[in-house]
């Protein structure tokens, strides 16, 4: 297995820096996925990697050994793109076999990894098909399979899954999941899907206009964001994020006070963000309510209900609860934080704390 690290990488068009100084370490046998949204620098991270973008300044490091000058196909990488970069007047056998055919392996050993990896990837009855006479999900088990007979260092993949309706993405993403236990090694996943990236991830790195916002576990990522654009990036639906004001004894959103005990480093008049997830918004009674809430609109999925709500003062606030839960647009739900799981963020947006005491 294979450890790749990226050292202090920039990466400029012309007068344009688009990676500021990024250093970051791959573990062998790690799937780090790389997320963020669109023009985050991302996918630019993991052409570098793949030798398909040279670095302004920095260096990469595969097993130790710089590969700056050392081109994509030596490298010992495979890349599955969003496209699936499929050769489309061939067959699927030899979309797979191509490169092994170049590297003059005997046709025997050819047959052999081919016929593991469509196995593996249950496209076997499929092999002397067209690209074109397949569905995207199968097309895309063929990009796959083909990087997987190269048994490379280290698999890449950009995006694989966005070209794919929801329900086929759920169903690769287990795919996915399942290929990695089974053929282990190490692997980096680029997405703007945060779903995707809690779901696949040892680790996911979060990115902002080409810098490393927070690198960590999924749910350290959730429980613990660093600052207010990792809070709200990650999670589905969104944290809620809305402005405060600290006073002596409680936090003024809006119209309304939050009773908190003392907050270390926060003092009074000094202006705060709260954050709070949809699950974390309890619904109270009116007397140890924090706010009333005018429910806009609900989502009724049957296992679950999410309400979108106003307050004065403070933008949309989202809740979610486990179960049916029929409330009329226009009603008032009394809603209550659980102060220990409130975030809060300074005036720059850097954490305070992750959770307060009741």
């Amino acid at each position: 297995m294979t450890e790749i690290v990226l050292e202090n990488v920039y990466k400029s068009y012309g007068s344009v820096e688009v990676i500021h100084g990024v250093s970051l370490r791959v573990e062998s046998g790690e799937f780090v996925v790389f997320v963020g949204p669109s023009g985050c620098g991302k996918s630019t991270l993991l052409r570098i990697i793949a030798g398909l973008e040279d670095v302004t300044r920095g260096d990469v490091r595969i097993d130790g050994e710089s590969v700056r000058h050392v081109s994509a196909s030596e490298r010992g990488l495979a890349m599955v793109f969003q496209s699936y970069a499929l050769y489309p007047h061939m067959t699927v056998y030899k979309n797979m076999a191509f490169g092994l055919e170049n590297s003059k392996l005997p046709k025997t050993e050819i047959d052999r990894l081919v016929s593991e990896a469509a196995e593996m990837l249950q496209i076997t009855p499929y092999l002397q098909r067209r690209p074109k006479a397949l569905s995207g999900g199968q097309r895309q088990r063929v990009a796959i399979g083909r990087a997987i007979v190269r048994d490379p260092k280290a698999f890449l993949f950009d995006e694989p899954l966005s070209n794919l309706d929801a329900e086929l993405r759920v169903a690769m993403r287990k795919e996915l999941s399942a290929l990695y236990q089974k053929i282990g090694g190490t692997m980096i996943y680029v997405t703007h899907d945060q779903t995707e990236a809690m779901t696949l991830a040892d680790r996911i790195v979060v990115l902002q206009d080409g810098v490393v916002e927070q690198s960590g576990r999924p749910l350290d990522l959730y429980n613990s964001p660093r600052n207010v654009f990792v809070a709200g990036f990650i999670g589905s639906p969104k944290m809620n994020l809305m402005d405060a004001r600290s006073v002596e004894g409680a936090f003024v959103a809006g119209s309304d006070r939050i009773e908190v005990p003392p907050v270390d480093g926060v003092v009074p008049g000094q202006e705060v963000t709260l954050g709070i997830r949809p699950e974390h918004l309890e619904v109270a009674d009116p007397e140890t309510a924090d706010f009333a809430a005018r429910v806009d609109f609900s989502e009724q999925l049957g296992g679950e209900t999410y309400f979108y709500c106003t307050v004065e003062g403070i933008p949309q606030l989202t809740v979610h609860r486990i179960g049916q839960h029929p409330v009329r647009n226009g009603e008032h739900l009394h809603l209550r934080f659980d102060r220990r799981q409130l975030h809060l963020f300074d005036a720059a947006g850097q954490v305070i704390a992750n959770g307060l005491p009741e």
